[in-house]
């Protein structure tokens, strides 16, 4: 069976092995003639990167590319990737690449004709009214890990490198007007990449799933994303030139950001701040931190984490289905406590503030306090 198919939920989205030979086409349904590729550093010279310049220049579109982009990307960032936007005369994005450069390039779109900085755009209320919606440039979003779904979404989450504070940035015109889904582009990735990315869309959707919001499209849509992963991501880990194996692990991507219109929880309140602070890996650390959660939303998650291990043929209930996640962790080489990924001696009462603080908690199951968000901190540390 060919995995390949056009989408139009959230938005446009071509997906297929081989589909990025379609990336000039894509840039004239945008109306895009002078596109800025932007993409992180450790992209900027691979061959997946270069043959996507090339397919550019061969169309006449030049091969511009912006790479000035952190693992966490800030707003220093931005700032370099809009005046490289704007000297070079550019009329739209390519954001290609994992999280960072989704994100970043999603944002450079945004922010180029914009009068206002940043920070005045921050998810709060009704904030993203402040921005001018016609001055901002169409974007082309092609990503190259599965995990964080950026591609399909209507925000960025930029890091203030000052406060060391991860913060979102809405838009509903963030959406990409093309998305370009080619699993071929993800065969390159390395094994804790493949492990950390996918395991960041299992956490979009078990979180979407548990959230107590009202979205029942999100809700079938994390159910089928946990199932994807679940079947998936162990044969992408093991053959990454499993090329099923690889597409259906974007769409799990895809899925699981889309599912998270419902809320996300305590897994990213607390993987948001850790990553800002001490720069992890932000999949591997909402792996790290999922045991806990599940077990500190358990009074009010038992119902429908059952009903999602049955879905799963998991056996043992809500049990099970923690089981199987410890499972799942340890054979991905996903450390047990945060110590592992370097997190030692950490500020516990600055991440708490900042979890707390962050959009996330207001999708979390149980209400989240000092008190219990301090131990649920303590069991991740370990």
């Amino acid at each position: 069976m060919s995995i390949t198919a056009n989408w139009s939920y959230p938005t446009a989205i071509r997906f297929g092995a081989g589909r990025i030979s379609e990336i000039a086409d894509a840039c004239a349904v945008a109306g895009i003639k002078k596109p800025l590729l932007i993409t992180d550093r450790g992209l900027a010279n691979m061959d997946i990167t270069t043959k996507t310049l090339d397919l550019m220049d061969a169309a006449g579109l030049g091969r511009a590319m912006f790479a000035d982009v952190d693992p966490n990307p800030n707003e220093k960032n931005a700032a370099a990737g809009v005046k490289a936007y704007n000297d070079g005369g550019h009329d739209g994005v390519i954001a290609f690449g994992g999280g960072s450069g989704l994100d970043l390039g999603k944002l450079v779109a945004f922010l180029a004709g914009q009068t206002r900085p940043l920070w005045d755009f921050e998810d709060i209320g009704d904030w993203w009214t402040r921005a001018d919606a016609d001055a901002i440039a169409p974007i082309i979003a092609v990503p190259t890990t599965a995990g964080t779904g950026s591609e399909v979404g209507r925000a960025s989450v930029i890091t203030n490198s000052e406060t060391e504070e991860k913060k979102i940035i809405f838009h509903p015109k963030f959406l990409p007007t093309v998305v370009i889904c080619d699993p071929e582009l993800t065969v390159g990735m390395p094994k804790f990449i493949t492990a950390g990315t996918g395991l960041d869309a299992f956490a979009h959707c078990v979180e979407a799933f548990c959230s107590p919001h009202y979205h029942p499209m999100s809700q079938g849509m994390a159910l089928e994303g946990m199932r994807l992963v679940k079947e998936y991501l162990p044969r992408a880990y093991a053959d990454g030139s499993d090329l099923e194996a690889r597409a259906h692990m974007m769409s799990a991507a895809a899925m699981g950001a889309t599912a998270f219109q419902k809320g996300l929880g305590a897994i990213h309140a607390l993987s948001h701040p850790i990553g800002a602070m001490y720069h992890t890996h932000h999949g591997t650390t909402n792996a790290v931190c999922m045991p806990p959660v599940l077990q500190f939303n358990k009074p009010a998650i038992t119902k429908v984490i059952s009903q999602a291990a049955n879905y799963l043929d998991i056996d043992g209930g809500f049990d099970g289905f923690c089981d199987y996640v410890d499972e799942l962790n340890a054979s991905l080489g996903i450390p047990k406590t945060l110590a592992g990924l370097g997190v030692e001696n950490p500020d516990i009462d600055r991440i708490v503030a900042g979890a707390l603080s962050d959009p996330s908690t207001g999708g979390n199951p149980v209400k989240m306090t000092k008190e219990n968000t301090t131990a649920l901190l303590l069991a991740c540390i370990g």
